[in-house]
């Protein structure tokens, strides 16, 4: 049997920005990325804590260090230039090894959008 379980998680940064123009996706700062094990073209849900919203997308790279969390296209209706969100991805695997299976879950500063180090 094979099921889905929490892979990473990036817990309640702010959105910097909000582009309908764009394509799609959802930019993140690349350290973010980096330390949450997700990598470009992942599919990730986005909660947005304030509003109530979700919504599925990709990750694409944004500069490191720069704190950019920025929802693109479509998915810029569903947050606002300041709402804290969650970014979600999940892996499929066998479900003893999901028993065991720890997930990258980070917790940025909410208001930079920074590691804490």
């Amino acid at each position: 049997m094979t099921i889905e379980v929490l892979k990473s998680k990036i817990h309640r940064v702010t959105v910097t920005e909000a582009n309908v123009d764009y394509v799609g996706s959802i930019t993140i700062d690349s350290e973010l990325l980096e330390a949450a094990n997700i990598i470009v073209g992942e599919k990730v849900q986005v909660v947005n804590v304030t509003n109530g919203e979700r919504l599925e997308t990709y990750a694409i790279a944004g500069k490191a260090g720069s704190g950019v969390i920025c929802l693109n296209g479509a998915a810029a209706h569903k947050a606002s230039v300041g709402d804290v969100i969650i970014i979600i991805s999940y892996a499929s695997m066998d479900f003893e090894e999901a028993k065991n299976f720890k997930p990258w879950v980070i917790f940025p500063q909410t208001a930079t959008n920074t590691l804490v180090k």
